[in-house]
């Protein structure tokens, strides 16, 4: 079987959404597609219900990511399921010297983001899919990828025996053509020959094959993550600076929030075997008075408030006061501990491959970026991939290819910068240099016109936190 494009998925939300920009361009609405994955939840077709507990993984869509699901239809099966906007954000360290608060009006906007469940997702997307191919159980293949062999090369790669008969070696016209596709083999015994691959996660196979290599590091941290209850609904994004990472505590709607919370190895594990009970008191203390005081109003406060007043228009939130998160009574969920770390492709392309998401780059969690660059990749793709197909070009062309890795390398290497250098600058626990970075953070509260470059920048609306 010939496909035109087939894509390979792990973090397949993103593959999800290529799929769908494919389809909805006049250009490429033709293009044969498949998607590889064993993943059962892949068999969704239903509107998943509000009335349970919301799960551990969930994604903060930026409004740039939800511009793109509206374009393709399926942000109204978001819409039909759980799902949280926010519309403002504070952030403060936790010496009680400094604190910033964002909010949706000071870049007059409705909201800076929207916390779904990943399942929701997925769900909405399969959903939308669903509405737009009449043959959708012709595209998913609930199995795994067995190996895998690039037409320029002799040998099969992966679990199955190496052929002896070199692809050069052709005997009609079908098998003329099929030498210089790539021949997936999966574990069902089925055979797929491809002009375009995509990527499957972190570890990706396909990278790897593809002799594409990666930069990166391990950080000394490891991520929880559960549900947490409260008493009343939260209605903003809580992060706050501690001396072992940052803590986040954000909404997903019915008196649910979500927890990231960044800490040593060593910490993850003994959260994660705590009591519920000593687990809510260990998270209300990170997020109030444990390891250091409320930040507080001063006199410097106003006049800071009033030299930077005169640089532009005031942002909204500049006023707003610094306020405590809500008090959380009661984990819900499984708490699930991961290990963090960095990694950044050499290379997003080689000829009939493009890594897009977790394949090309991971980052760090602490302001929840990782899914919105995977979803600005699959984007990026699909319109390079509809200008191909109009001038009648080869969708696996490295000239082709090298267009998308041009748009998003930098965009992808300039987030990766921010987000790493704001885990190393807050992973030193001394005395100066934690008054300077709380200055710096307090100072941000009053430059309006720098908050408001950071807001856009963190919603996908600029590709660079320049002053203006």
């Amino acid at each position: 079987m010939c496909s035109t494009l087939l894509s390979l998925v792990e973090a397949w939300w993103a593959w999800l959404l290529l799929v769908h920009c494919v389809a909805n361009m006049p250009l490429t609405k033709n293009l044969r597609v498949a998607i590889i994955d064993s993943n059962p939840a892949l068999k969704s077709r239903n509107y998943l219900t509000n009335s349970t507990v919301p799960d551990s993984r969930v994604s903060t869509v930026t409004p740039a990511t939800i511009s793109f699901f509206k374009d393709i239809g399926a942000w109204e099966h978001v819409q039909q399921q759980r799902h949280a906007f926010f519309g403002k954000m504070q952030v403060w360290d936790y010496t009680g010297l400094g604190y910033t608060r964002y909010n949706a009006r000071d870049v007059g906007k409705e909201y800076l983001g929207c916390v779904v469940e990943n399942k929701v997702l997925c769900n909405s997307l399969l959903l939308r899919l669903q509405e737009e191919l009449d043959d959708i159980e012709n595209v998913i293949y609930p199995t795994r990828l067995a190996s895998l062999t690039f037409p320029s090369k002799s040998r099969q790669a992966g679990m199955k025996p190496t052929s002896s008969e070199p692809l050069s070696v052709v005997h009609s016209t079908e098998e003329l053509h099929r030498s210089n596709l790539v021949k997936l083999d999966l574990s069902d015994g089925r055979s797929l020959y491809s002009k375009l691959i995509g990527a499957d996660g972190s570890k990706s196979n396909v990278r790897q094959i593809a002799g594409i290599k990666t930069t990166g590091w391990n950080y000394p941290q490891s991520a929880i993550i559960c549900t947490v209850e409260h008493v009343v609904e939260n209605d903003c994004a809580w992060q706050r600076f501690l001396p072992s990472g940052p803590i986040a505590l954000l909404p997903i709607g019915n008196n649910f929030s979500n927890i990231v919370w960044t800490m040593s190895p060593e910490d993850s594990l003994r959260h994660k075997s705590m009591s519920p009970e000593e687990f809510v008191m260990s998270v209300n203390r990170a997020l109030d008075f444990g390891y250091g005081p409320h930040p507080r109003s001063n006199a410097l406060d106003h006049f800071m408030g009033k030299f930077f007043s005169g640089i532009g228009n005031t942002a909204a939130s500049t006023k707003e006061s610094f306020e405590v998160p809500p008090r959380a009574t009661g984990v819900v969920s499984e708490r699930m501990a991961f290990p963090l770390s960095l990694m950044h492709s050499h290379d997003y392309v080689s000829k009939r491959v493009a890594l897009v998401g977790d394949a090309a780059h991971t980052v760090h969690p602490l302001a929840g970026q990782g899914v919105n660059l995977g979803f600005g990749d699959a984007a990026a793709l699909a319109k390079v991939i509809a200008e191909g197909v109009s001038v009648g070009s080869d969708v696996g062309d490295l000239t082709l290819l090298r267009r998308y890795e041009k748009d998003r390398k930098a965009a992808n290497v300039a987030m990766t910068a921010v987000l790493d250098g704001f885990q190393k600058m807050y992973s030193v626990d001394f005395g100066p240099l934690n008054v300077a970075r709380a200055a710096a953070f307090h100072g941000a509260q009053y430059i309006s016109p720098l908050k408001r470059n950071i807001i856009s920048y963190a919603m996908g609306d600029t590709k660079w936190p320049i002053f203006s």
